[in-house]
């Protein structure tokens, strides 16, 4: 099992933080996996991730989640520490996934408010992987690309998500219909305060900001190369594709393929922490 703190150094050229990078491989050796997690330019980090694989009800499932909080890191942390076992837990797992997925998501949601003690909120992108498929959970603004073969040597990438965004159609009528403002202040926002339609927590805007998560499920077949987690802080600066491509130059190392993602981030300007965990098929 990959471990999220392992493989740790200052490697970046960033001068105020520690960054976390790594990697592993799962049991059956079908896939290989790297992350790489740093808080860049912003004075504080709120981004968390999950990469480890795991034995649930004796198969193997690989899990792999991208967490990226707002006003603290409480809700993110949360999630890290419950969100899997809440998901994997959840009666229909293996025989319907798409519903244990959405179920478990609004379960983690109303525990996470629960608690009384987590005022923050948190965007989640997460993937499960097991047998021949793959799920993927969104809600927020992190995203879920996925480099598909199309031409000898040649990739195109997908994005399996959506960024939920208050300025979306069917999110601002929802959110109008409920009594809220979508409103344009420099970016979009709710009630002049939040700039995502979707997260966990956010308990005071949470007549309006749902953690109803789209889900998408795909079989890994032979076209299917790579899958690319980040939060914003990535694709604040990099394209779909452009994330594709660097990925593609280090596609024998995913910590390292992880770790130029994160950097290139950084350099093209990026201002928000940068997490991402890229995830290798071998066919």
């Amino acid at each position: 099992m990959g471990g999220c703190n392992s493989g740790m150094k200052n490697r970046f050229p960033f001068n105020r933080v520690k960054d976390i990078h790594g990697d592993g491989i799962s049991p059956h050796g079908k896939y290989s996996y790297g992350y790489a997690s740093s808080q860049g330019r912003r004075e504080h980090m709120e981004d968390v991730f999950e990469a480890r694989t795991g034995t649930v009800s004796g198969q193997l499932v690989g899990f792999f989640s991208v967490y990226d909080g707002h006003g603290g890191k409480r809700a993110a942390e949360y999630l890290k520490d419950h969100l899997y076992n809440i998901i994997v837990g959840h009666p229909s797992f293996f025989p319907d996934t798409r519903t244990a997925l959405e179920e478990a998501y609004n379960k983690m949601d109303e525990e996470l408010l629960s608690t009384n003690i987590v005022q923050d909120g948190s965007t989640a992108s997460t993937v499960v992987i097991f047998q021949n498929r793959f799920f993927v959970a969104h809600i927020g603004d992190s995203r879920v690309v996925t480099s598909h073969r199309n031409k000898p040597g040649g990739s195109i990438a997908k994005a399996l998500t959506r960024d939920h965004r208050p300025d979306l159609t069917e999110e601002r009528q929802r959110i109008e219909a409920a009594g809220g403002q979508v409103t344009f202040k420099g970016t979009w926002r709710i009630n002049d305060k939040i700039a995502i339609s979707r997260s966990f927590g956010d308990r005071h805007l949470k007549q309006f900001v749902i953690p109803d998560p789209d889900i998408v499920e795909e079989a890994i077949d032979e076209s299917i190369e790579f899958i690319i987690i980040a939060s914003d802080g990535l694709w604040d600066t990099l394209s779909n594709q452009e994330a594709v491509e660097i990925v593609k130059s280090k596609e024998d190392d995913m910590k390292e393929a992880a770790l130029l993602l994160v950097k290139h981030a950084f350099d093209y300007g990026s201002y928000d922490n940068i997490t991402c965990v890229v995830v290798r098929f071998y066919h």
